[in-house]
């Protein structure tokens, strides 16, 4: 009776814990049931929307990154609370203009565990803690884009809630805030990228074989 329980203990115990591990797997780049649907119509609704980078700017996104190494620039419209599929926090393009991905947030001070939305495995969604980005104008108009942790801008007495081009002055980034054309907290996160551009590797997969960086491009997205 003892030998029969512990069996089943031990059998019971081996079942939660494969279950958990399989909860916790990284699910393959590929779409995978409801998220067909979730990445078919995103995909249809972004390029009809924002097929270029002026879409996107008349939208409320702005450029916040150099070409990274998979290719893509960000721009944010600073809205870190997806609501839904139809308001991504991030659009991704080439060097060309193209549009290629996107980004979707939900806040962890709303949501201390990953989130479950759309129909898209939790495991999906990674996390980013906060930092501060900005964005330079140089006395030609051209940008340059940078990022800071929390830590040192708050140190040289900036707020992070409230950023300030001035700070960046205190840290010598800037010798004038007139060169800061953006500074802004980019908050803690879960976040969900997806390409909006065929991916033979999957929808979900961190680079894409299609996509071919520029000699430009950075091994970081600052």
């Amino acid at each position: 009776m003892i030998k029969r329980f512990l069996n089943a203990a031990v059998a019971a115990f081996m079942f939660t814990s494969c279950v958990a591990l399989a909860a916790d797997a990284t699910p393959p780049p590929q779409p995978q049931g409801a998220e067909v649907a979730f990445v078919s119509g995103v995909t249809k609704d972004l390029n009809a929307r924002f097929p270029t980078p002026s879409d996107a700017e008349k939208a409320g996104y702005f450029r916040f990154t150099n070409e990274d190494k998979t290719g893509a620039i960000s721009y944010a419209n600073l809205q870190w609370q997806s609501a839904d599929p139809q308001h991504p926090s991030q659009l991704w393009y080439s060097v060309n203009g193209k549009l290629l991905g996107a980004d979707y947030s939900v806040l962890k001070s709303n949501s201390p565990n990953k989130p479950s939305l759309w129909g898209v495995n939790p495991q999906r969604w990674d996390t980013f803690r906060a930092h501060v980005h900005y964005v330079l104008t140089g006395a030609d108009g051209k940008e340059t884009y940078g990022a800071t942790s929390v830590t040192k801008f708050t140190t040289a007495g900036g707020d992070s809630t409230n950023p300030q081009a001035a700070t960046l002055v205190k840290m010598g980034i800037v010798k004038d805030a007139s060169q800061v054309k953006h500074v802004f907290l980019f908050p803690a996160i879960w976040d969900l990228e997806l390409w909006v551009t065929p991916n033979p590797t999957g929808a979900f997969a961190e680079a894409n074989p299609l996509v071919k960086p520029s000699a430009n491009a950075s091994t970081d997205d600052m």
